[in-house]
């Protein structure tokens, strides 16, 4: 039997299943959060990706809080990097999903939706100013709110970033 949506959670669309158990209810993990993401967007006109905030010439920072400043160091303007952000206001208990440009249907890890059982997302970014003493950088195009949390930064190497061709 389907459970219900949660309060305040959207109901399942056809060929959605919901997980059994809200992981949104455990705790074993703890992040910490090392700033935030200042984007125009907010839950009204958020795009749907990178490719949609970069048509609507949709940029944005980041803020980074004072103790985690010093792992700035070693990246520059120009810089291509990786960020990892939370998208914590989204369900977190579909595991199925039918987003409108697959009706069908598909499994969350198979989506890049913010909707998933640990709502992590990511944007391979730009770096067009960068002050690390302030701990702010300027970004290309970001999908996120404004306000969302910060996990992390990684550099974007590629060598290492592109798989290798199909063989």
């Amino acid at each position: 039997m389907q459970p219900e949506a949660p309060p305040g959670r959207f109901a399942a669309r056809p060929g959605e299943r919901r997980l059994d158990a809200d992981p949104a209810g455990r705790a074993d993990a703890t992040l910490a959060f090392i700033g935030r993401i200042r984007s125009p967007w907010g839950p009204a006109d958020a795009p749907r990706n990178l490719r949609a905030a970069r048509e609507r010439g949709g940029g944005g920072s980041i803020e980074i809080d004072p103790p985690f400043r010093p792992g700035l160091e070693g990246l520059a303007t120009g810089d291509t990097v990786v960020l990892l952000y939370w998208t914590g206001a989204a369900p977190r208990d579909l595991i199925r999903q039918a987003p409108g440009h697959h009706p069908e249907g598909r499994g969350v890890f198979a989506l890049r939706s913010p909707a998933r059982p640990n709502p992590v997302a990511l944007a391979v970014v730009r770096l067009l100013s960068l002050d690390p003493v302030r701990g702010t950088a300027v970004i290309d195009a970001i999908d996120a709110w404004d306000g969302t949390p910060l996990i992390d930064i990684k550099p974007w190497l590629p060598g290492v970033d592109i798989p290798p061709a199909a063989g």
